[in-house]
């Protein structure tokens, strides 16, 4: 069983709902990247998103794209990311770690030597925004043969057709993004969730995640109860840009705290 089937296995047997919070490598330091990672675990993170710093983060707001820009500055790319994870590996063998980001620096790389590398330094899953699932089935088999899993985004425009497709190669889990447009914009509406989630869970036998949207416990604690994860990225890289850099390891932690805590308060009620 992977580090992700695991992980939910451990959570559903707990009454638990998933916490899967995102930061940028290289962002708002890269030296501050490892050090993050650890805080989130502490602050009760079940799964890690690691964004891979990209020039055209084409589904990511304006929130994102900064951060994206910051580590691009700070001369931070895929291998840097890869070392990251391996750092990280030296104390948490634990977690599962997801990289996210877009296929063109895993392209530039060469699909296979990245697929081999991100297995040796720990990776668990990849979730690669501009490869849809009806073009990356060798990916993804290439993906399951080395232990990885392929993740995939599903929108409310989604179809059932596409739905299905991701059900057929994904792995670990899906993340469905909750808002039409960009990471971080407009407000959650819960009643659309609710209703998508059957749809997609009628084609997806992994479970699913929720992000876009989410920015507290209350709104966290609300897509909980109908999905089986959340997936906070933007609130964090705020909390990042507002937070003086010697307080940012502490606050952060402190941020994932509140979730985990709101999230744990609604499971028992």
């Amino acid at each position: 069983m992977s580090r992700i089937a695991s992980t939910f296995s451990n959570l559903t047997a707990q009454n638990k709902k998933g916490l899967i919070p995102f930061i940028t490598a290289g962002d708002p330091a890269p030296e501050l990247t490892v050090q993050l990672m650890h805080a989130l675990v502490a602050g009760g993170a079940d799964i890690i998103e690691l964004g891979v710093p990209f020039s055209d983060p084409m589904a990511d707001g304006p929130v994102i794209q900064r951060s994206s820009e910051r580590a691009l500055k700070n001369g931070v790319g895929l291998r840097d990311v890869l070392e990251y994870v391996r750092e990280f590996r030296t104390k948490n063998q634990m977690t599962p770690v997801v990289l996210m980001g877009y296929a063109n620096p895993i392209e530039h790389m060469g699909i296979d030597h990245f697929i081999r590398a991100a297995k040796e330094v720990g990776v668990d899953g990849v979730l690669v925004v501009d490869y849809p699932p009806e073009e990356c089935e060798e990916f993804a088999a290439s993906m399951k043969q080395n232990g990885l899993d392929t993740i995939f985004l599903l929108a409310p425009t989604s179809t059932d057709e596409r739905i299905e497709e991701v059900g057929k190669i994904a792995s670990g889990y899906v993340y469905y993004v909750s808002l039409k447009g960009v990471t971080g914009s407009a407000q959650l509406d819960l009643a659309a969730v609710t209703a998508m989630i059957p749809k997609i869970k009628k084609h997806v036998t992994v479970p699913v995640g929720v992000g876009f949207g989410i920015r507290d416990g209350q709104t966290a604690s609300a897509i909980a109860s109908v999905s089986d994860a959340v997936v906070i990225g933007s609130r964090i890289i705020q909390e990042l840009e507002n937070t003086p850099r010697d307080q940012a390891i502490q606050a952060v932690q402190n941020f994932i705290q509140g979730i985990r805590q709101a999230l744990d308060r609604s499971s028992i009620t």
